[in-house]
């Protein structure tokens, strides 16, 4: 790693990238170290909304490869992809608000809230859990920023 200037303006986008690497090798290294242990949430047989949209794009833009005996990615496959995609934005704001609602309950300040999400201030954070509960059905936590 270089050194960076100490009076050059911090580069957001850069720090947010070592923090998503740290975050992602955090979780790795501490709960999916394995096959077994990173597939315990996963459906044994089925996809879940992510991982189909995600595979069909990466299918039909060329970032996978086909198996051999596999079709190639059609326009019904991608009409499949876009109802899904409905549902994993719903599916992301539930998970969001939960973890959110869990680092409260934990005692996360709406500041540490704000960092991991990579918001500026903690109005921000709890602003964005408001919208979030609204949506998903949660409703506020009414705890006020410690």
């Amino acid at each position: 790693m270089t050194e960076q200037d100490p009076f050059a303006v911090p580069d957001a986008g850069r720090a947010r990238a070592h923090r998503t690497h740290a975050a992602l090798t955090r979780i790795t290294e501490r709960h999916a170290g394995d096959d077994t242990r990173r597939r315990r949430y996963a459906h044994p047989y089925v996809p879940d909304p992510y991982e189909a949209v995600a595979l069909v794009t990466a299918l039909a833009a060329g970032g996978a490869e086909l198996a051999p005996d596999e079709e190639p990615v059609d326009a019904a496959d991608l009409v499949a992809a876009l109802t899904l995609v409905p549902h994993l934005r719903a599916e992301v704001d539930a998970l969001e608000a939960g973890l959110l609602r869990l680092a409260r309950d934990r005692g996360l300040t709406w500041q540490a809230v704000a960092h991991g999400l990579g918001l500026g201030t903690a109005q921000a954070a709890r602003q964005r859990y408001e919208r979030l509960t609204g949506r998903v059905g949660g409703g506020a936590d009414g705890q006020q920023e410690a």
